[in-house]
């Protein structure tokens, strides 16, 4: 069988160039080498420098398609909030044309790559990751949006500034309902991802995937620490609806009752936009201890942290199925997590860890206190939460469902 991959992410032709994703695509990287074993693969994705056609690295072949002429271009179309739409139709159809799969796979709605939906008589299948359209309804759920504009009086043509951010995903947000109207066929994995392609795609076929979380995460398990200070760890970015400010916002409510903790995060640094903009939000409640910012760290690196870790803590306002959260569970941590779009299908609550409401630190300072003062209880959480995503992430059966998909579409048969 011979599959096409329309991807945001270079997947593992990130290892062809010796570079080294930190918290974006890694899974497409997992998937890429389990499934490169099974189907002679080709995944198209969108490159800023590369300028080769095409190369091939162990069993898949690339076809980078470099997005800007040079600097100049690039800044331009920052400065201007430029997204992509079908810009590169004709080049997505050529190299359809050229590889001439038995199927066509999307990996996300929001991308220009659905264009090619109804331009081609090879079967197409759409995976939705996450959802611009909802993600933008909650995108200053925490925060305010009178501080989406902070930061834009100095390097707005770096994009510095989340009001960019914003009006960029609105306009990708309206590409997005447009592919998925046309989507005959999506793949998806939680109740919420199906839910909302029920109403923005109802004509569609719904099929069910898991995700091949990173192979770090596999290979190792956690076991309960006695650290001087309890110690919670999160994974999170430089993003305006991810919860930064409900950890800050915890954190000062957990001093104010004198727990001895740390609170870790990678994925932030000191200098970031979100941070400055909390610190401006919070005032005097910005915490000035316990919280320790990492910035971008590498797999290897988080896995050492989280294995050091007591806790691991979900903040978002919005998610599908957050890796972050699946990567602890996988761990065996003791996690909590906020009830954000497709999480209730990841834990379940007071079986495999905590699930709060987002944007509410007090409810997770609570949650914090209650997993520290019920050590059995947090370690059996960790225990659930493992053996569930030990299943749910089994990469011989995400594969084995995945081909069973293709094969189904491919033949226009019923799953």
């Amino acid at each position: 069988m011979k599959v096409l991959w329309f991807s945001n992410s270079m997947a593992n032709a990130d290892e062809y160039f010796n570079n080294q994703l930190k918290g974006t695509g890694g899974w497409l990287k997992s998937l890429d080498a389990e499934l490169q074993n099974n189907v002679d693969l080709h995944i198209v994705y969108h490159s800023g420098t590369d300028k080769q056609k095409f190369f091939r690295y162990k069993k898949t072949t690339y076809y980078p398609i470099q997005i800007y002429k040079n600097k100049f271009a690039k800044n331009y179309a920052i400065f201007n909030n430029r997204i992509l739409n079908e810009e590169f139709k004709e080049e997505y159809l050529r190299i359809i044309n050229e590889v001439k799969p038995d199927i066509i796979h999307i990996h996300g709605t929001e991308n220009p790559f659905g264009c090619i939906i109804g331009g081609t008589n090879i079967p197409v299948v759409t995976s939705i990751q996450g959802n611009l359209t909802v993600y933008s309804h909650k995108y200053y759920s925490g925060i305010g949006e009178k501080y989406l504009d902070v930061g834009i009086k100095k390097k707005i043509v770096f994009k510095n500034c989340f009001r960019n951010g914003y009006n960029q995903q609105l306009k990708m947000a309206s590409i997005e309902q447009k592919n998925l109207l046309k989507c005959e066929n999506i793949i998806g994995r939680t109740d919420w991802d199906y839910r909302i392609t029920r109403i923005l795609s109802p004509e569609s076929k719904y099929y069910h995937v898991d995700e091949i979380l990173r192979n770090e995460f596999h290979q190792v398990k956690w076991q309960k620490k006695e650290n001087s200070k309890f110690v919670i760890y999160t994974t999170n970015s430089n993003s305006f609806y991810k919860g930064f400010e409900t950890i800050c916002k915890a954190v000062s409510l957990l001093h104010q009752i004198g727990v001895n903790f740390k609170w870790c995060i990678a994925g932030i640094k000191e200098n970031d936009l979100i941070v400055r903009i909390v610190r401006k939000k919070l005032g005097n409640d910005f915490p000035r201890q316990s919280l320790k910012l990492l910035g971008n760290i590498s797999a290897n690196d988080i896995v050492e942290n989280m294995l050091e870790a007591n806790l691991y803590v979900m903040p978002s306002h919005i998610e599908n199925s957050p890796n972050n959260l699946c990567e602890a569970m996988i761990l065996g941590m003791p996690c909590i997590t906020t009830l954000a779009g497709g999480v209730g299908s990841l834990l379940k609550d007071k079986e495999e860890g905590l699930i709060i409401q987002d944007g509410d630190p007090w409810a997770m300072a609570g949650a914090v206190m209650e997993i520290m003062n019920n050590e059995k209880q947090a370690i059996e959480y960790g225990k659930k939460a493992r053996e569930r995503s030990l299943k749910r992430h089994n990469k011989t059966k995400i594969v084995d469902d995945l081909l069973h998909i293709y094969k189904c579409i491919i033949n226009n048969e019923n799953n």
